[in-house]
């Protein structure tokens, strides 16, 4: 890689706070981060960690197991932001689906040790959305490499044939729309795969790339509130969003430990 680019990607070792018992990581810049991984083919496990994936950690063992064990834990919800804030520590929200759009803007720009360019495959969502996410993105940034994408309602005879499709391909980036906490397990049980590449659950961003959903409006996302646009969105998730009242008053009840 050219050393104006290589200067751009930071290497430094990030630090760790403790969101009800479960880790995040503090970058000042994660793509960048990321981007030095995939040039060096150092796999990592991504998890964007929110307040009701948090309340769905301390339900599931299994969920938080494979949140404590990743490699980088982002801060993805305003309410893990509110919690690190109210221990004094300032940090800036980082949306997953934010993270997964630099990445695939600026992936063209690295090349993995064996001197290739940096390439992406897309696995999840709804049939036909997830290629359109695809092809939209070819369309908008024409350098990009995209060496799949993939549907999630795959039968097991085409689960296996994706698995194989990704031992033989091995892409640097791999994002994986399957909702919490299946894409969380299936990235810990598929990793090995493409042990290089860094896999990232993405949730429903293919959902927005591809037009089938729009995201809320800037104003509601720089105000913390997009939660609500999406419940306003998908009202089927309000029993899920009980979670998030709870997650505050752990915030504050356990502020004294």
């Amino acid at each position: 890689m050219p050393e104006l680019l290589q200067s751009r990607f930071e290497s430094e070792s990030p630090q760790t706070a403790l969101v009800l018992g479960l880790p995040i990581h503090l970058l000042s810049d994660y793509p960048a981060w990321l981007l030095n991984r995939a040039q060096q083919g150092q796999g990592v496990h991504v998890v964007t960690l929110n307040a009701e994936m948090a309340m769905q950690g301390e339900q599931e063992p299994s969920l938080a197991a494979i949140i404590r064990q990743a490699d980088l834990v982002i801060p993805d919800g305003i309410g893990v932001v509110f919690y690190l804030w109210l221990r004094r520590k300032r940090i800036q929200r980082c949306p997953g689906i934010e993270l997964a759009e630099t990445l695939i803007q600026q992936s063209a720009a690295v090349q993995t040790p064996d001197g290739r360019p940096a390439s992406l495959f897309f696995f999840g969502g709804a049939p036909g959305v997830t290629e359109l996410a695809a092809r939209r993105w070819q369309e908008r940034v024409p350098s990009v490499t995209i060496a799949g994408a993939e549907h999630g309602y795959l039968s097991a005879e085409e689960q296996e044939s994706l698995k194989q499709k990704l031992s033989t391909l091995q892409p640097s980036i791999i994002l994986v729309g399957l909702g919490v906490p299946r894409q969380e397990k299936w990235i810990l049980e598929n990793r090995a795969l493409c042990p290089n590449a860094i896999w990232i659950g993405v949730g429903g961003s293919f959902d927005i790339w591809s037009g089938s959903k729009t995201r809320a409006p800037e104003w509601l996302r720089n105000n913390g509130m997009e939660w609500v646009y999406r419940l306003y969105q998908e009202p089927w998730r309000w029993r899920r969003m009980l979670a998030l009242p709870k997650f505050a008053w752990k915030a504050l009840i356990h502020l004294g430990r």
